[in-house]
């Protein structure tokens, strides 16, 4: 099975280049932005043309959730239309496409985990233009998965996890949101998850959308008090609010995602996070 990974100098796309040798009967090939531009139509159906993929696995993404607030016609044209020319070139072809979408496609508003067929209500540009993007698969791939995750780190890349570790070595107090609760995903979790339904499911005709990411359930300031004691850091973590932390971009303050779905239907395991984390860190020690 052919497989094309885009956006695989990302989080998620590094972690399947890791894991990549456990698969043996995949073929991968590997693009960022450099090889494909995926704002480009033309560029993307040709090529698909030459290329022959029987499965597309979409990580690219614009992800600078602030920013999209000024750069709002940019985050739509990563997250949205280049979701749509993927999904078109995969439709043409008979390909499977699985597309990566986030927990800010919810308001937040919610008080129990949020299922898949919970109505979204975006309430930043990022988390609009990411809907927009599942519009796009949805309505022109023929064959597709959408998995919607949150809190994504790993070693590879910029994210929560790295930014405390160096935080916590530079600094001897720093103030986390704790009014903001949802649960970390490690991204080397998320790509074994991936790869493990693409391989029970082949690209079998599929229209899906599930919710991955680990176990549990805790706020931003749990997470930071986490990271410095696996890391044995001395930064003392104080507990701040939301509105003590200006942001561009409004947060969902409550966006745990159900994961019954995928377990039910794939057999997926889902970690712990804690253990998920401690992994981690080590792997970046």
């Amino acid at each position: 099975m052919k497989i094309l990974v885009t956006g695989s100098n990302g989080q998620l796309g590094s972690e399947i280049k890791t894991l990549s040798g456990n698969y043996p009967g995949f073929d991968f090939v590997f693009t960022d932005v450099d090889e494909l531009d995926l704002t480009a139509g033309e560029s993307v159906f040709s090529f698909f043309d030459n290329g022959k993929f029987d499965v597309c696995i979409n990580c690219a993404a614009y992800t600078a959730v602030d920013k999209a607030e000024d750069e709002e016609h940019l985050a739509e044209l990563v997250n949205a239309t280049a979701a749509g020319y993927l999904a078109e070139a995969c439709s043409r072809h008979n390909a499977l496409l699985v597309h990566i979408s986030t927990d800010y496609v919810f308001d937040g508003t919610n008080y129990k985990p949020y299922v898949e067929t919970d109505t979204p209500s975006p309430n930043s540009s990022y988390g609009r233009s990411k809907l927009h993007g599942e519009k796009q698969v949805s309505e022109k791939a023929k064959k597709w998965l959408i998995f919607r995750t949150a809190w994504l780190y790993s070693k590879y890349g910029n994210n929560f996890v790295k930014t405390m570790l160096r935080l916590g070595k530079e600094r001897d107090e720093l103030g986390v949101v704790v009014d903001q609760i949802g649960t970390p995903t490690a991204a080397t979790d998320l790509a074994k998850a991936i790869l493990d339904v693409i391989k029970s499911n082949g690209n079998k005709p599929i229209a899906e959308i599930y919710h991955y990411s680990n176990e549990g359930v805790i706020s931003w300031y749990d997470f930071a008090m986490a990271i410095m004691d696996e890391a044995g850091l001395k930064c003392k973590v104080k507990a701040i609010e939301s509105k003590d932390f200006p942001a561009k971009a409004n947060r969902p303050y409550y966006s745990v995602l159900n994961k019954r779905k995928i377990k039910s239907d794939f057999g997926v395991k889902v970690p712990y996070w804690l253990d998920s984390l401690k992994e981690t860190i080590k792997n970046i020690k």
